[in-house]
């Protein structure tokens, strides 16, 4: 993640933003207990007058009132779940695990790696190994949230997010590392059950391999006992991590599978990836923030999520541009931006479904030819958009 901010466009006034939640109704009051009967007549007492039957009024009257003070116990009480639920913000479902966001779609795509895998198996093991804390451990010499050892690192590291350091300390470089060695782990015990030298879950195999060696494995011919602590430690959080495995109901019709965003443009031909670079025409080297697609002049682009346009302007440097919010995910406001349009099909404050057109690619502003920069802006810092919308990436 750099930590250059997003500066052209600002958020558009939030008067028209959704309202506060309602208030919780109030509990309503407990009816007064029922008159107690009364005694029997005794004989050395006075003779009472016989209680009346209810009276037609009351006969009417009670029913009803039972009734409201039903329902309003009833509703008191949560009532009928809503039908339609608030999606203002656009929440994935990670937003109920306790996950940074800005994980989410490395996660995604390191599980894409291989079809053993899945995002909450990633997730689990990450909380097992250090629960997401990226403190070192001085007497292992593990370091980051994947805990890699300097050895294991030469091995699978690599500069995943493009921003010239490849470290186990850099999340998106660990996750993907994470996600390669596990990826290669079932492999190896897919082969060997396909052989029949062991036997049982390929996911619980890959584990154990991981804990213990594909060679420990190979020998017990099975989970062996020496990794099954491990197993069920990951097992036991993999529940907390379910949600990641869901594609995302916010993105509409149109995203890869296990994307978080739609194609803005198709088909998607990248011709200047995130990352620093020499700007082809002011000769300056300084960070890309998006990535460019190659489009012919006047391809459609769509909205990425559902959102809202909070800029849709002619700028000097981005040309026509247009910036989208899609609400918050765990906190983090999450907003996509489309620049050196040809035309803008959507104006400030209107509200867009996930694959809505909303302009055309061109080539206004500083720009070489017809195609669009897109952009992931991540609460106001730019992040690098070909995991959110490419599970395979690029």
């Amino acid at each position: 993640m750099n930590d250059e901010r997003l500066t052209v466009a600002q958020p558009a006034d939030e008067a028209n933003g959704p309202g506060p939640a309602p208030y919780p109704p109030g509990r309503p009051d407990q009816p007064a207990p029922p008159d107690e009967p009364a005694p029997p007549d005794q004989p050395d007492q006075p003779r009472r007058r016989r209680r009346r039957g209810p009276g037609p009024v009351t006969l009417l009257l009670l029913p009803a009132l039972v009734t409201v003070t039903g329902v309003a116990a009833f509703l008191a009480l949560g009532g009928l779940p809503n039908p339609w639920p608030d999606d203002d913000s656009g929440a994935d479902p990670s937003a109920a695990v306790g996950v940074d966001p800005s994980y989410l779609p490395w996660l995604r795509k390191a599980a894409s790696a291989c079809t053993v895998l899945e995002p909450s198996v990633l997730a689990a093991q990450i909380d097992q190994l250090s629960g997401w804390s990226d403190d070192s451990d001085d007497l292992s010499g593990q370091k980051g949230i994947a805990a890699f050892t300097d050895d294991e690192w030469r091995t699978w590291g690599k500069d995943d997010d493009g921003n010239g350091t490849s470290s186990p300390r850099d999340p998106a470089d660990a996750i993907m590392a994470l996600g390669r060695r596990d990826c290669s782990l079932a492999g190896k015990v897919t082969e060997l059950r396909t052989e029949g030298r062991i036997n049982g879950d390929l996911v619980e195999l890959t584990l154990a391999a991981y804990a213990v060696g594909p060679d420990a494995v190979t020998e017990a011919g099975r989970v062996p006992a020496a990794a099954k602590t491990y197993l069920a430690e990951v097992q036991a959080l993999l529940p907390r991590y379910e949600a990641l495995d869901r594609e995302d109901s916010g993105s509409g019709a149109g995203g890869a599978a296990g994307a978080l965003l739609t194609a803005p443009v198709s088909p998607l031909t990248i011709t200047s990836p995130f990352g620093s670079r020499e700007h082809p025409l002011t000769g300056v080297t300084k960070l890309h923030t998006g990535v460019d697609f190659a489009a012919p002049q006047g391809t459609q682009v769509v909205a990425a999520r559902r959102g809202r346009v909070v800029f849709a302007a002619l700028t000097s440097a981005y040309g026509n541009r247009i910036v989208i919010d899609h609400g918050t995910i765990q906190g983090k406001r999450v907003e996509t931006t489309y620049s050196h349009l040809s035309a803008l099909g959507v104006t400030v404050g209107q509200n867009v479904e996930a694959g809505a057109t909303i302009g055309r690619v061109g080539s206004t502003g500083l720009s070489t030819g017809p195609h669009l920069h897109f952009e992931v802006v991540l609460d106001g810092y730019y992040t690098d958009p070909r995991p959110w919308v490419l599970p395979d990436g690029v």
